[in-house]
């Protein structure tokens, strides 16, 4: 398992880091070069903005059940989810999803890699 800092020095994979509340906080260029984001659209925003719609009721469930419990459920393994490209595009992507503690907070980081162009 990674932990935050390893997953800020990757350059070959996109990630994306959230504190905990959901707000994203990081982004490597591999992230913004495969999904089309700039820094200064996606820092500051929620998650959700690049979890398509329909998937939003899963996200919000799972985020309030780790938040009360803090036992993972779909962390530290590979899933294959849809993530929204800043034009609105949904692309099939393998997430990784890690977090951990940092000054009594969660903080969460993923890999997201793109399974189709």
């Amino acid at each position: 398992m990674m932990t935050l800092q390893e997953l800020t020095t990757k350059t070959d994979v996109p990630v994306l880091i959230t504190n905990h509340q959901g707000f994203i906080t990081f982004v490597n260029s591999a992230f913004k070069s495969t999904f089309g984001w700039q820094t200064d659209e996606i820092l500051g925003q929620p998650l959700t903005v690049v979890i398509p719609t329909s998937y939003h009721d899963a996200h919000h469930l799972g985020f309030a059940r780790f938040a009360l419990t803090e036992q993972p459920t779909v962390m530290n393994h590979p899933l294959r989810l849809m993530a929204v490209t800043q034009d609105g595009r949904e692309i099939l992507s393998e997430h990784f999803i890690t977090a951990e503690q940092q000054l009594g907070q969660w903080m969460f980081g993923a890999i997201l890699r793109p399974l189709e162009p």
